[in-house]
């Protein structure tokens, strides 16, 4: 049985994890106001571009000069996974289940004969994967939205992707990363980057034809890599999103399970303090007695 000693030891040793556990919890609750409202906005402004991007994509069906962001390679045998992660723990299950999609699609893509390169964006997704496919790991990218996640960032990465695919080192990339649902939900989300899959464009109600100036060769030239850029800052967002959640659940759940952990040691320390206490009169008892 453990002493009082140690008892008030563990004690103050729970006691100090929860107020670090509770002000860890409303860190992430601040941040997570920010970041889920940053996601929430780039939402409707992706999804408009790839309807402008479906409109031009159908015009040119069957056409020639069709960019090869969006027609890709012709080929797909090698594969290029994004994996978007953080760079900090103590956020549950955040990393596990991106490195757990990246690995199952990553043993599907081999077990068809495909060649699969990996790209890390943040440092907890990189150390896991690593211990399995550390062969298939390219330079990642670390402390990215370490002071909220801007534009900037996600242009670097898609100018790095987008020199790899025109050197010729992949035929399709595939962004995994956690899309923002509620604090205590976040759903994993594959997103074909290149080639870039072109929605069904709109028909409208009067049939209107539009004509593009300049030539939708040129449109598309312009705007393929641009909203490749957007459709990574969003997964950026949404993961940044997803981290705070997280983060917030799991400090929640750290703080009450501390509270419950202080309850029993705290009426652990009583009873053994009081059988102590106890056991000590009535040894003055006997020996005032044997007197």
């Amino acid at each position: 049985m453990p002493s009082l000693k140690d008892l008030r030891l563990r004690i103050n040793s729970v006691k100090s994890t929860r107020k670090i556990t509770s002000a860890m919890k409303m860190v992430a609750a601040s941040k997570l106001r920010r970041a889920q409202s940053a996601a929430e906005q780039a939402r409707p402004y992706a999804a408009r571009m790839e309807r402008m991007l479906g409109a031009l994509a159908a015009s040119m069906a069957g056409q020639s000069g069709v960019p090869a962001l969006l027609a890709g390679t012709g080929r797909d045998q090698v594969h290029l996974i994004i994996a978007v992660t953080g760079d900090r723990g103590l956020c549950g299950g955040f990393n596990s289940s991106i490195v757990r999609s990246v690995r199952q699609l990553t043993q599907n893509l081999q077990a068809r004969g495909k060649t699969v390169k990996i790209m890390p964006v943040g440092r907890k997704g990189r150390d896991q994967l690593k211990r399995d496919y550390a062969s298939l790991l390219m330079t990642g990218w670390e402390d990215i939205g370490k002071r909220g996640v801007s534009f900037v960032e996600a242009d670097q990465i898609t100018s790095q992707v987008i020199s790899l695919f025109e050197q010729g080192a992949f035929d399709v990339c595939t962004v995994v990363y956690n899309r923002f649902q509620s604090v205590i939900s976040q759903i994993v989300t594959r997103q074909a980057l290149i080639p870039l899959p072109a929605p069904e464009a709109t028909v409208d109600a009067g049939g209107a034809l539009y004509e593009f100036e300049p030539s939708e060769e040129a449109i598309l030239a312009e705007l393929l890599p641009r909203n490749l850029a957007i459709q990574m800052f969003r997964a950026l967002l949404e993961s940044s999103a997803s981290e705070q959640g997280a983060r917030m659940s799991a400090m929640d759940n750290a703080t009450r399970n501390a509270g419950d952990m202080l309850n029993k040691l705290t009426i652990k320390y009583n009873r053994s303090r009081q059988a102590q206490i106890t056991k000590e009169l009535i040894e003055i008892i006997s020996g005032a007695e044997a007197l």
